[in-house]
């Protein structure tokens, strides 16, 4: 039955980010899907209901307290997966983002500390994990931008990271095949918390709404459909590719409206 394939059985996933927005519903679907999941994220009182939610699911879930810029800590997280659930076979790399800020603003710090929390992060903790998924002969997501392709004005530091961690995937890709897969996707704009300027004005919302083509913002599973898709033995024969799930977008649907310099 082609529905056999999106199942996950009895697999592991690592979700990072996994609090709240995309990557709890990540984890929810994964769990749904019959995946065992390892929660990451810095909010310990956010993870324990997702946790709850995939433990309703008839799940096991491992909640992990991680600081993703520390490094260390993500060591510590594969080996909570190890030791807790036997192995890892799913990493989902979602924890990142970066606030605009217009370019004379933008300090060689800022735009370094955003390379490492959106693409040093991904790298360390799928490097961490790669012999588990070697092993057992799994996949990676990066949870990417749209703005890694497109451009805006106040992007150069999260539109930078963003492009580079999308071309990543790419070059990890052929280091890992054939045993590993890794993809990306190219994430437009959805209705979190990293939108909430967005989602308590009326007037940007609308603006936003009409410069997507779909004319509506994504969902968190919207997302986390398309993490299914790419973690799942029905992407068997994807890899290295970026997808973009974002409602149709070729420029950004919200100017920024930074002045000329």
């Amino acid at each position: 039955m082609a529905l056999e394939r999106f199942q996950l059985t009895d697999k592991v996933a690592i979700v990072t980010g996994a609090g709240r927005g995309i990557g709890a519903a990540t984890a929810r679907v994964l769990a749904e899907a019959g995946a065992d999941v390892v929660l990451a994220s810095r909010t310990v009182e956010q993870l324990e209901v997702v946790a709850a939610d995939v433990r309703a699911a008839g799940r096991r879930a491992v909640v992990v307290p991680v600081d993703a810029n520390d490094l260390d800590q993500l060591d510590a997280l594969v080996a909570r997966a190890i030791d807790e659930l036997g192995g890892v076979d799913i990493v989902v790399n979602n924890a990142g983002g970066t606030m605009p800020r217009p370019f004379l603003d933008t300090s060689p710090g800022y735009l370094e500390r955003s390379f490492h929390f959106n693409v040093t992060t991904a790298f360390a903790l799928s490097k961490a994990a790669t012999p588990s998924l070697l092993e057992r002969g799994g996949s990676i997501v990066n949870i990417s931008s749209a703005i890694g392709r497109l451009r805006d004005r106040g992007m150069i530091a999260y539109g930078t990271a963003k492009a580079a961690m999308s071309h990543m995937t790419r070059l990890m890709a052929a280091d890992l095949a054939p045993k590993v897969r890794v993809n990306a996707i190219a994430v437009g704009s959805t209705a979190t918390s990293a939108l909430d300027i967005v989602l308590e004005n009326d007037e940007l919302h609308e603006a936003m709404v009409a410069g997507t083509p779909l004319k509506r913002l994504g969902e968190p599973d919207d997302i986390a459909l398309a993490v299914l898709y790419l973690a799942s033995p029905a992407s068997s024969w994807v890899t290295g590719k970026v997808l973009e799930v974002d409602g149709g977008l070729e420029e950004a649907n919200l100017a920024m409206g930074l002045p000329d310099l």
